[in-house]
């Protein structure tokens, strides 16, 4: 896998790790049909700016990816982040390889998650802490190698996004009628991006034939709940968005 190649595969991470947010590699088991009951709860999210790290090491034929996140701990620093390498960081840490997969801002206002609670692994990059929030083999990888834009992954997780009345949703829809509802912006592709770009975001994309984009003022909450398998894919600006 080349260099390119893998910053390809593994920005697409980013769509996975949403789901990791207060797990990993456990999640409470649901039938299709139970309501899961969330243990964390975490609000007050809309804006606000996150970025992570993620560490590949390779092993033969096995590839272990561990994810590091600042949410809860700082909201990633700006002149700390911008001085961060990949390459400072394979060598300090003796990995394969580092991505750096961010700043993003979440666009939702509460998170409500099911699981068992990670460990508080913390880790420090360019003086900027972070929380180990999940830890991805190869096998749970290769669902997202090849990923597309516009093409919807199913992660695995027990997520409820939640959106309150009054609040501004961004939404995709594609040809066939599914909508995707933006659970993050990202400044990777354009590091100007910003929250007051978002309403009319769509003359920015690169829309697919019979793609609709739209923002809209909610009058009522908007619960997106993913109870065990959730659709998510990212546009070419590498915003994420989960499908209602």
């Amino acid at each position: 896998m080349t260099s390119r190649n893998r910053a390809t595969y593994f920005i697409s991470i980013g769509l996975l790790v949403m789901g990791y947010l207060f797990t990993a590699e456990s999640v409470v088991a649901q039938s299709a049909d139970a309501q899961p009951v969330f243990q964390k709860s975490v609000s007050n999210l809309r804006n606000q700016r996150y970025c992570e790290v993620l560490l590949g090491k390779r092993t033969w034929l096995k590839l272990e990816v561990k994810v590091f996140n600042t949410q809860g701990l700082n909201h990633c620093p700006e002149a700390q982040w911008d001085s961060l390498t990949k390459e400072s960081i394979e060598k300090t840490f003796d990995v394969s390889f580092a991505i750096l997969n961010g700043p993003r801002y979440w666009t939702m206002d509460e998170i409500q998650a099911a699981g068992s609670t990670i460990s508080d692994v913390k880790e420090s990059f360019g003086g900027i802490e972070m929380n180990l929030r999940a830890t991805i083999q190869l096998s749970l990888l290769k669902q997202l190698i090849g990923s597309k834009q516009y093409t919807p992954n199913e992660i695995v997780r027990t997520t409820n996004f939640i959106y309150r009345v009054g609040s501004a949703v961004y939404e995709l829809t594609s040809p066939g009628g599914d909508v995707y509802v933006m659970q993050s912006y990202s400044q990777i592709v354009n590091p100007a991006l910003s929250m007051r770009d978002l309403p009319v975001l769509g003359e920015q994309l690169k829309l697919p034939a019979g793609w609709t984009y739209r923002s809209r003022v909610l009058d009522q909450d908007l619960s997106l709940l993913a109870n065990g398998i959730a659709y998510v894919l990212q546009d070419n600006l590498s915003n994420s968005y989960q499908r209602r």
